[in-house]
């Protein structure tokens, strides 16, 4: 009989990795293939052997290549290790194999034999682990589900507070019998907190700006997902080359926090070039940032950018933690900035300076502030304005009003989110002490939810705006538009005004605007996802009036998932009126 134990403690990943300094010379190697054909396999599909092995195809963006396999020369003497240690993990400890290294293409054929199954499953543990994907009796024994199961249990454990808990996780493998035997002994311990928070390595930071970022507070229940959360946090702040939080020391289940942070050592962040923008189109644009500007974490920067439709210039500042109410940090920010924006029919040139107070953990986000703007709206030269229901007043408006903006984000992912809801309220209150400021109320609100069923993703957003004009009026770009990547993809950004029936609008905005989205997302292939989607606008003349024709679209889309977000092309059409269509290209999700 031959058995093999295997414990998920024991295991070692083996890569290689080349370092380079800046003075330091660099050769490229190029390495010649070879044409190579995988036959046999039954079970195994041909792109995970491939992948396993270094195989490589033409990416999907090389879709003009022709779609062939191809190796390495320098991995091929070592074909047979690399296929067995693959079938191996795998659960095929019989796998045979012949290379035909005299042909080409690179013959490979397979004999996959019988696999190792689980015969038995013991499971010992004083916690509930139903929330982790359970090993199946039956099933084939792979060792990447073994060490993976292992280190789910770990995570849950960590996660919910037990940083002290004992786990031993084996499996018997009978290889005569093809059979694996698994065992499983948890006992959980008792409940760690996090200890006091110690911070190095500061030359002009206050420790007190880092503590206030992070959320493993003192006598609070320990949780790695803290440690995670504190890691953004602080990376967020823009200020470190480097943070390393340790949390390896433990006195009676007491865990503190040892924070090591390295500030910048390059302070000066200049950015440039040239893209598409989701809503304004082809677009330049370049920015300069001081990171760390005169030490505590503050930030300055200037921004320039230009498109056919808008030019835009701002200043920013930053200042982290300036003080502390309640208990809680309190950053201090502004922006000062002007922008020439066409919308249809009228331009719209606003100088603007905003001031708040904000206070941000790891879901939410709120923001208190004072903006005053100066705006001039003109009408375009190449719109007819004769069939407007009312007038698109032109001249200089002045608005002073302080603003309250509260965001609440529980989506599992900012980039590609499955799972969570999202909410958001934007309230104005615009103050009028003379003739020429507008008196007005002026509110957003945004829900957003999403769920996903195995591989499909749905999700729902509403978005709905509210405006109230007291006195001397309101220029009609701080009215309410609908139209774009966000919000109806049949049109374009903000060409939707005052809705009139399922297909007609005007281009006056509206002081009452409900927007509603619905959207399905599925795998087709690989990281290409599909999707379908439908997109509602309401836009009325009238405020707090929601009872108005709505224009509705259909669409289809295209995903492609990359680490900074899916790449999306979305094509939608109008219900009503499959002439007027729009299509979006984006990066990133629209919920």
């Amino acid at each position: 009989m031959r058995i093999r134990s295997l414990s998920a403690a024991t295991v070692l990943l083996a890569g290689s990795f080349a370092f380079a300094s800046p003075d330091s010379n660099i050769s490229i190697a190029h390495f010649s293939t070879a044409e190579i054909s995988i036959q046999g396999n039954k079970d195994i599909e041909t792109s995970a052997i491939e992948e396993a092995i270094g195989v490589e195809r033409p990416s999907f963006f090389e879709f003009y290549k022709e779609d062939k396999a191809e190796i390495k020369e320098k991995f091929i003497p070592t074909l047979d290790d690399s296929l067995k240690e693959f079938y191996e993990s795998e659960g095929y400890y019989d796998a045979t194999f012949s290379i035909d290294r005299g042909t080409r293409p690179l013959r490979v054929t397979i004999s996959e034999n019988r696999p190792i199954r689980i015969n038995s499953i013991e499971v010992h543990s004083d916690h509930n682990l139903t929330d982790i994907q359970p090993l199946l009796v039956g099933a084939t024994f792979r060792a990447k589900d073994f060490i993976e199961y292992k280190a789910a249990i770990i995570k849950l454990m960590m996660q919910e507070g037990y940083c002290s808990h004992e786990l031993d996780t084996k499996a018997y493998v009978d290889l005569d019998k093809r059979e694996a035997d698994i065992k499983v002994n948890l006992t959980k311990g008792g409940i760690c907190t996090f200890g006091k928070t110690n911070v190095e390595g500061l030359k002009s930071i206050d420790p007190e700006i880092v503590s206030s970022r992070v959320t493993a507070k003192e006598g609070e229940r320990f949780s790695t997902e803290k440690i995670k959360d504190s890691y953004d946090a602080l990376y967020g702040l823009d200020a470190f080359d480097s943070v390393i939080i340790n949390f390896d020391r433990k006195f009676y289940n007491v865990v503190p926090i040892d924070i090591t942070a390295s500030e910048v050592e390059k302070p000066y962040y200049f950015l440039a070039g040239a893209g598409y923008d989701t809503n304004v189109g082809p677009r330049v644009q370049a920015s300069l940032t001081r990171k760390n500007f005169m030490g505590n974490a503050r930030k300055i920067g200037i921004k320039a950018a230009y498109s056919p439709i808008e030019y835009l210039a701002e200043i920013t500042y930053f200042m982290p933690g300036t003080f502390f109410l309640m208990g809680l940090p309190i950053d201090v920010g502004g922006v000062l900035g002007y922008s020439n924006l066409e919308f249809e029919g009228f331009k719209e040139k606003k100088g603007y300076i905003k001031t708040y107070l904000g206070y941000v953990n790891k879901d939410i986000q709120v923001q208190l502030g004072l903006a005053s703007e100066n705006i001039d709206i003109s009408l375009l030269d190449n719109y007819d304005f004769s069939t407007l229901t009312h007038a698109i007043v032109e001249g200089n408006f002045v608005l002073f009003y302080p603003y309250f903006q509260f965001v609440y984000d529980g989506r599992d992912s900012k980039l590609n989110p499955k799972y969570g809801f999202y909410f958001s309220t934007l309230i104005e209150y615009g103050l009028s002490n003379d003739d020429k400021t507008s008196s007005f109320i002026r509110a957003f609100v945004e829900g957003r939810a999403i769920h996903s069923f195995g591989d499909l993703t749905l999700a729902a957003v509403v978005k709905a705006g509210a405006v109230d004009v007291k006195s001397n009026g309101l220029p009609e770009s701080k009215l309410l538009f609908g139209g774009g990547a966000y919000s109806n993809r049949a049109y374009r950004y903000n060409e939707l005004g005052i809705v009139l029936s399922p297909t007609e609008y005007d281009i006056n905005g509206a002081k009452s605007m409900l927007n509603i989205t619905f959207e399905a997302d599925y795998p087709i292939w690989g990281d290409l996802y599909g999707a379908v989607f439908s997109d509602n606008t309401m836009l009325n003349e009238s405020s707090n009036d929601y009872n108005g024709d709505y224009i509705s679209t259909v669409g289809v889309g295209i995903r492609y998932m990359t680490p900074i977000g899916p790449i999306k092309l979305d094509a939608g059409f109008n219900i009503h009126d499959t002439a007027q269509y729009g299509i979006h290209f984006q990066i990133g999700q629209s919920f």
